[in-house]
């Protein structure tokens, strides 16, 4: 069921929670997610950012702010999966990360949930893509806005996603200048 507000072409257009996905090869996925977070925040809605991959203890610039602003943020993984040492725990901590993201989701507690680099679990065959997507049309709430970033999103995500937007790389600092990743661009 989704709530009539607003106008669009002169008629009322439906409201409802969006499914936005970032994907593709190209730098911003999670950027762009951050600046729906802040707008978001800045309206007062509660937001909660769940990255999947990310090393828990990492300290990166935007998870500084989240704390500041009073974000609630989770950061679950032990790296990067082409750099884990123990492949079998990344996925281990991936799927756990997947039961949290559930619990959040369907508890009704936020207007948006940030699932930061979930596309891997699907891409992996960590998660059955049409599992995810069956479990969020039945869990999702109506008003609840879930982001997903990530490369590869499966095409079945795509079409089931309200919004795809795809980073696509023209240009990189380090991949043609050898300029290394810096505080406050990259993390």
């Amino acid at each position: 069921m989704t709530e009539i507000d607003g106008q669009a072409g002169g008629h009322r257009a439906p409201k409802k929670g969006l499914v936005i996905v970032n994907t593709g090869n190209g730098k911003g996925k999670t950027t762009a997610a951050l600046g729906i977070v802040l707008r978001a925040w800045g309206r007062g809605m509660r937001v909660c950012v769940i990255q999947f991959l990310k090393n828990e203890h990492a300290r990166y610039g935007e998870i500084r702010a989240a704390e500041k602003l009073g974000i609630e943020w989770l950061s679950t993984g032990d790296g990067w999966t082409w750099t884990s040492k123990d492949p079998a725990a990344t996925r281990s901590r991936a799927l756990a990360a997947w039961a949290t993201a559930q619990a959040k989701i369907a508890g009704g507690n936020y207007n948006i949930v940030v699932l930061d680099e979930f596309t891997y679990l699907l891409h992996y065959g960590w998660l059955d893509t049409a599992e995810v997507l069956a479990w969020l049309a039945e869990h999702k709430p109506a008003m609840l806005h879930v982001i997903i970033t990530g490369r590869y999103a499966p095409p079945a995500l795509i079409e089931f996603a309200d919004l795809v937007t795809e980073m696509h790389e023209v240009k990189h600092p380090f991949s043609q200048q050898g300029i290394r990743a810096q505080a406050g661009i990259e993390f």
